[in-house]
């Protein structure tokens, strides 16, 4: 089994409990077991607009291969209302793999690790709390002026 690690954001509707259904979601999928959860944290929208953002990163222990993971990612979305009207748009559910195994990818459907991982405190912060290994301290400082609290 691969770890794998996922970003996750809600900022429409009740956030707080999208954020945790989908944690429960995230364990539920196939040939799958959640091995870790962040806490909750609030962050100010980064080049978006909208409402603050609640997030978490959670780490799975997988078999499926990582289109396979991002394909199951992606259905949550849809079944949670997950629309793409424009980029960076309020969303009901985000979910970003953004690691899996030694997985390096980069083609028009997957890229990883995922390229903007590394300038979001958002992301960040919880990967810190439960992999604290795979996030650097500099990296750390280099987000310090973007606005998060843990819940």
């Amino acid at each position: 089994m691969a770890p794998a690690y996922v970003a996750i954001g809600a900022n429409l509707g009740d956030a707080q409990a999208t954020v945790r259904r989908a944690i429960d979601d995230l364990a539920g999928l196939p040939h799958t077991r959640l091995a870790a959860r962040s806490s909750l944290y609030r962050s100010a929208p980064l080049e978006a607009q909208g409402p603050d953002f609640i997030n978490a990163v959670v780490e799975l222990h997988t078999r499926l291969d990582p289109l396979a993971l991002l394909a199951e990612l992606q259905r949550l979305e849809r079944e949670a209302g997950r629309e793409r009207p424009y980029r960076n748009a309020p969303r009901t559910l985000d979910l970003d793999l953004l690691l899996h195994g030694d997985a390096v990818l980069q083609d028009a459907v997957l890229t990883l690790p995922h390229p903007r991982m590394n300038e979001r405190a958002f992301v960040l912060l919880p990967l810190a709390e439960i992999a604290p290994a795979r996030v650097e301290p500099a990296r750390l400082a280099r987000v310090a002026d973007q606005r998060i609290e843990r819940l």
